[in-house]
């Protein structure tokens, strides 16, 4: 990322439109910031939400790169099919939020923005529209062609990457092969040193089953797919440690001089990371050809208009993105 200019471009889709997204976007962004900031959303759904919040908004279009010359929150539009009411969700909406996030890859892809923050989505109401959606991560890796995307979660003072993502429990053992779990390791190992400046980081890897799989007496796939993995990327240099029962992984003393923790399901690191810190967790995409990074809540559809959505982790995606750009 050397040779970034120092007020980079960012482009921000607030999500589901329905959802606390633009809440929180509004919110935010109601003091200017020093860099380009691209919301990538239908201007008059901003600027009904921005009237019932009592926030002040004007949409202003995204004339394009070589022509903004301020620093400032800029629109770049795509139409809603339907105006969006919080709290109330509508399947004709769903093909906007997949477009608004299109048209984001597009951008980076380009060069036009330098690094992607995303709001929340609702995956059942995109299901429920005929879209086959399970999560950001694929549907950013697919547009971008990635081969490998890596989930991590980072808050102050722990990072928690994930072997396997948006998967049902069952399937989780016949997703952790060998092929997997090397390229999901060689690629949170290079990220950590490109993405956050980490010289020969150290990687926590758990294992699957209770105890680490207890020998063998409560699973295989420690002995048959984990610890051979380990074994043969540790003699490539990559400080690697485990497999670690899940339940103890996390305690101080396992931590000390841990970089990153690799969790081998979405619900065995997660629960642990947003205890830890909610607030300011965020989500990151890695091995994709750019920046993104996400907030770490949902829709919260309860809350939206209502003013009371906390903006706290969507201030941390765009600030980890910055961070990451330079």
């Amino acid at each position: 990322m050397a040779g970034k200019p120092s007020s980079p471009v960012i482009a921000l889709t607030p999500g589901e439109p329905a959802g606390v997204g633009p809440d929180v976007a509004l919110r935010l962004f109601q003091q200017p910031p020093t860099d380009k900031l691209v919301l990538i959303a239908d201007p008059s759904m901003l600027e009904a939400r921005a009237q019932q919040l009592g926030l002040s908004f004007t949409a202003r279009e995204w004339p394009g790169r070589g022509q903004a010359r301020e620093s400032g929150v800029y629109v770049r539009p795509v139409t809603a099919a339907r105006p969006a009411l919080p709290g109330k969700l509508d399947t004709a909406n769903a093909p906007y939020v997949i477009e608004t996030l299109k048209a984001a890859v597009a951008g980076c892809l380009s060069g036009e923005f330098d690094a992607l923050v995303t709001g929340p989505v609702h995956k059942g109401l995109l299901n429920d529209a005929g879209i086959a959606f399970s999560g950001h991560t694929e549907l950013l890796a697919e547009e971008s062609g990635a081969k490998q995307p890596v989930m991590l979660l980072a808050a102050p003072g722990l990072r928690v990457a994930l072997a396997t993502i948006h998967l049902p429990l069952s399937a989780v053992p016949r997703a952790i092969t060998r092929e997997r779990l090397t390229a999901v390791i060689e690629v949170l190992h290079a990220d950590l040193g490109k993405k956050f400046g980490i010289a020969d980081p150290m990687i926590l890897v758990c294992g699957l089953n209770p105890h680490a799989g207890e020998g063998g007496h409560l699973g295989h796939e420690e002995i048959d797919v984990i610890e051979p993995v380990i074994k043969s990327l540790s003699t490539r240099g990559m400080r690697l440690r485990g497999p670690v029962p899940a339940d103890s992984a996390f305690i101080p003393s396992q931590l000390e001089g841990v970089d990153a923790v690799l969790a081998m399901y979405h619900d065995q690191g997660l629960p642990v990371l947003k205890h830890h810190d909610f607030a300011h967790a965020v989500n990151v995409t890695l091995g994709l050809p750019f920046v993104r990074t996400s907030v770490d809540h949902g829709t919260a559809l309860e809350l939206a208009g209502s003013g009371l959505a906390d903006a706290s982790s969507l201030e941390a995606a765009v600030a980890m993105a910055r961070q990451l750009i330079r």
